[in-house]
């Protein structure tokens, strides 16, 4: 039988055949697995790498220290304050472009440590999204052992909890730039007007919570979604003039909410017109 703990036992073997590795560290639950297991595998010849970049909020980066600390492996951050031409004009296949530099950010520091492995966290329920990134990590080499060993997102957390890992429930996350529609530039304002916005709504309570900054004549329109079972939340007339409020302020000319509540890639439904699957965000 192929057991949750058959295929963790696999993973570890698969990164120890390895003689080093430079583990792409998002700050998530599935980069951080793959470190756990990499540091099982090769202890110090193993290095996790973080980017940190406008599209990254710096409560991702404090999770990433945090987890890396947990496990005990080697954490580095490589400092990316611009936004690339290819990535601000924000095309349909941003993700491969912003995956492009990011991993050869890391692949470029990897060698200089003397490692010619990098792994990422995809994992086995990437394959049916619309995901481009994961067209340039394959033209770069990048190797994906959660995916190769057929771990799926309830595995990953369930593997997770068992290890102790402190991000073992944490939300899924996108980049700041899935905030934004296709098509839009992005800028470093606009990335961080998001991540204010959403700052907001974690610290109202909000433990899955987007805010789709939509461009408008005069301004800009915050749209918010919460996980579908948080929305009763926002039956609470107070809690609607505070957010209202504190958003405004950020900027926004209006706030309004998502009536159906989050879901991944709802930035990408301007692409199923066209035939197109959705895609993380």
């Amino acid at each position: 039988m192929n057991t949750r703990d058959e295929r963790y036992r696999r993973l570890c073997a698969a990164i120890g055949g390895k003689e080093a590795v430079a583990v792409a560290f998002s700050g998530g639950v599935d980069s951080a697995l793959v470190c756990a297991a990499a540091f099982d595998a090769l202890g110090d010849k193993a290095i996790a790498v973080t980017v940190v970049s406008p599209m990254l909020p710096a409560r991702e980066i404090a999770d990433a220290k945090r987890a890396a600390g947990f496990i005990g492996i080697e954490h580095v951050l490589l400092q990316s304050p611009a936004i690339e031409d290819d990535v601000a004009s924000n095309p349909v296949d941003r993700c491969y472009h912003c995956k492009r530099h990011e991993f050869g950010a890391i692949i470029a520091y990897a060698k200089t440590r003397g490692v010619s492995a990098v792994l990422d966290g995809s994992n086995a329920d990437d394959e049916g999204d619309y995901r481009p990134g994961l067209r340039a990590l394959a033209e770069l080499g990048v190797a994906s052992p959660l995916r190769d060993a057929r771990l799926a997102k309830l595995d990953i957390r369930a593997l997770s909890k068992e290890r102790g890992l402190p991000l073992w429930d944490k939300p899924a996350f996108a980049c700041l730039a899935s905030r934004i529609p296709y098509g839009e530039s992005i800028d470093v304002e606009k990335l961080a007007a998001v991540e204010r916005a959403e700052a907001v709504l974690t610290e109202a309570g909000f433990r899955q919570a987007r805010v789709r900054r939509h461009g408008i004549p005069g301004g800009a329109l915050a749209r918010i979604e919460v996980a579908p079972e948080e929305r009763n939340l926002f039956f609470d007339a107070a809690l609607l003039d505070a957010l209202s409020e504190k958003i405004k302020k950020i900027g926004f000319l209006y706030v309004s909410f998502e009536l159906s509540g989050y879901a991944t890639g709802s930035m990408n439904a301007a692409l199923h017109a066209n035939g197109r699957n959705g895609g993380n965000g």
